[in-house]
């Protein structure tokens, strides 16, 4: 269930911990428990709370259950406009004043000296890159440089943005984070350009967002063939089609059952039917 990148494991599945509220510690805990490695987080109240992350992922290093180097911990910094009054950086500062801050809190919260991936959260701009966005990502790269974090990348990004940040930055992200549409062909195009480029793309919301797809009679006959059930069968798709997907379950049962997806493999044509249930 793990993965190379730059000659470094990370996991093929990721457990995201947006939404978990007063529960965060103790679903990151169960998730630990039933065998998740990968955390995907934010330095965003709002709809995160990330120093309860990081006290469930320390409880269960200190009790053994797993060691921080086998653990690949991803937070973003988020620009005003996506946060609420609880801010982690003086919004009065210079952008790379806040990512800097905003990071060192990220550190602080997960009781950590490093990261293994830092995203920028969603430009300011929705078709372009703006000076703000500039900015922020410079001070990502900076972090990079500082080797506080093994690898940078941008979320919630289109196909021309993403174009744009690889052709004009200094060092290209590692990871694009996006919402997943099966109405989109899941991100095809955003994938595409990703697996050219060597990009690890990450999908999230791939059952929220595509409630009609997965009651899709086709979908349904796929989990019946394979013996699965049809979020495994989508979350295999993820798999073969390249992706690093998120789930962010709070069912045990459910955890259990997302990382039971590594021993079967999905055909060609089944991933194709699925990629295009919502287009045709």
């Amino acid at each position: 269930m793990f993965r190379y990148i730059d000659g470094n494991i990370v996991p093929k599945i990721l457990y995201g911990t947006a939404w978990k509220e007063e529960d965060t510690r103790l679903q990151v805990v169960a998730a630990l428990e039933e065998g998740f490695r990968g955390f995907d987080t934010a330095n965003q109240r709002k709809h995160y709370r990330e120093a309860e992350v990081g006290e469930g992922i320390t409880s269960a290093i200190k009790n053994g259950l797993v060691k921080r180097e086998k653990i690949f911990l991803q937070s973003k910094y988020t620009f005003q406009h996506g946060q609420d009054y609880r801010l982690p950086y003086d919004p009065e500062a210079p952008i790379s004043d806040q990512v800097a801050e905003s990071f060192t809190s990220s550190l602080k919260h997960l009781q950590t000296s490093y990261l293994d991936s830092y995203l920028l959260h969603g430009p300011t701009e929705r078709t372009t890159l703006g000076k703000e966005d500039w900015s922020a990502w410079h001070a990502i790269v900076d972090i990079f440089k500082r080797e506080k974090t093994r690898w940078i990348g941008i979320s919630n990004v289109d196909l021309y943005q993403l174009k744009l940040l690889c052709r004009e930055a200094e060092i290209q992200p590692h990871f694009v984070q996006n919402r997943c549409f099966a109405s989109r062909n899941w991100d095809r195009d955003i994938r595409a350009f990703c697996l050219d480029k060597g990009i690890a793309y990450q999908g999230f919301s791939l059952l929220t967002a595509n409630r009609k797809v997965t009651m899709h009679p086709k979908m349904v006959a796929l989990a019946a063939r394979h013996g699965r059930s049809v979020t495994q069968i989508v979350f295999r798709f993820a798999i073969d089609s390249g992706m690093v997907p998120l789930t962010g379950t709070t069912s045990r049962e459910h955890m259990r059952k997302n990382l039971e997806v590594f021993d079967f493999q999905l055909e060609v044509s089944e991933i194709k039917i699925i990629e295009t249930l919502a287009t045709k």
